[in-house]
């Protein structure tokens, strides 16, 4: 009888040479949205090598390799193979656009590709931090990782959010419409507290990160998209003074925390009577189990290189990793003092949701 362990271990060439693709082909969306030219080729039908470079102000050679090398990758479309180089036409599929280039698509998975730049940009830090039982600070991983971090979740965070998960709720949720009080903590970006405060224009609406760089981004979006939300670059252990709140968020931060029950305590403590902090962290298995399914194998691969180290930057720390599963989240909330902490019957994705109630 074949074993896990020796069925994985047949499949282990072709999965690291797989892994390599991948990685090169993500290196290739991040040129595309970095540059501008997936923007560029979604205002026309078809381009030509000769066309997206002036469209998007890059070498003409670049842009015959990029586009080839996105065909053979299967994202675009070319019309004829056989023509010569500079007269093939190519075209983005409407199907891929979301993925691609549209921010706000349920889809959109380019974001990771600057998610995995900017983890490579501090390997040499990660590697030191293995060795020295310290670590790499969030802010180390760029401009790259925080757009990465920020663009994909932002879907998620702009729809399901008020759609789905703040009504889920209840009573804390309905004060909102009503010109009740939320703080949306590690906001980042900040798209989480935009869509909140666009969603319930009675409300206030407050959004707390510690990284002055994902502010500056939180407070420009604010003045862009003329919305009433005041973003403070703080410590969500320093909330009390700007308590009581009728809803809290902590979305995808729990597990990057470093004090996170002294977090939750100052958080629980703020909520007014009948509040509710609404986490959403990692929908991963119940108990650790290997080899894993896809899932697993994503989370414990952001935090080797990201989330791990980060929360090490911080000392003493809780150093709880990406994969943090329900058990370690009903444990944080009770030596929190909360009392009930209830797992919310909602489609998360990526993410289960949890309602800490005091």
């Amino acid at each position: 009888m074949t074993t896990a362990i020796e069925s994985t271990s047949m499949t282990l060439e072709q999965r690291t040479l797989d892994a390599a693709i991948g990685a090169l082909e993500l290196f290739g969306i991040y040129l595309g949205t970095r540059l501008g030219l997936y923007d560029a080729l979604r205002q026309q039908d078809a381009m030509t090598p000769d066309q997206l470079a002036d469209a998007a102000g890059i070498a003409p050679r670049y842009a015959c390799e990029w586009l080839e090398q996105q065909a053979v990758a299967g994202v675009l479309a070319v019309d004829d193979v056989t023509a010569a180089a500079g007269d093939r036409r190519y075209a983005l599929p409407e199907a891929h656009v979301g993925v691609v280039a549209d921010p706000v698509a349920l889809d959109h998975l380019a974001p990771l590709a600057h998610l995995v730049v900017g983890i490579a940009s501090v390997l040499d830090e990660v590697v030191d931090a293995y060795r020295s039982g310290t670590g790499v600070p969030y802010a180390r991983y760029g401009q790259d990782f925080r757009a990465g971090q920020a663009g994909v979740n932002r879907p998620a965070f702009t729809a399901a959010l008020v759609e789905e998960w703040l009504p889920a709720l209840g009573p804390a949720a309905e004060r909102l419409a009503e010109g009740g009080r939320l703080a949306d903590l590690g906001c980042g970006y900040g798209w989480s507290t935009l869509a909140v405060a666009r969603a319930y224009p009675k409300a206030e609406v407050w959004g707390f990160d510690s990284d002055p760089g994902s502010i500056i981004e939180a407070r420009a979006a604010a003045e862009k998209h003329a919305l009433a939300v005041r973003f403070e670059c703080a410590d969500a252990a320093d909330l009390a003074p700007a308590g009581p709140f009728d809803v809290l968020l902590m979305l995808e931060a729990l597990h990057d925390l470093a004090r996170p029950v002294e977090v939750l305590a100052v958080a629980r403590t703020t909520l007014s009577p009948g509040g509710a902090l609404l986490v959403a962290d990692e929908a991963v298995g119940a108990s650790f189990t290997a080899p894993g399914d896809e899932l697993e194998r994503l989370m414990y691969g952001w935090s080797i290189s990201h989330c791990l180290p980060a929360a090490m930057a911080e000392q003493p720390s809780a150093a709880i990793g990406t994969v943090i599963r329900e058990d370690t989240v009903r444990q944080l909330a009770a030596e929190a003092g909360f009392g009930h902490v209830d797992v919310l019957d909602v489609d998360g994705g990526f993410f289960r949701l949890y309602a800490l109630r005091p």
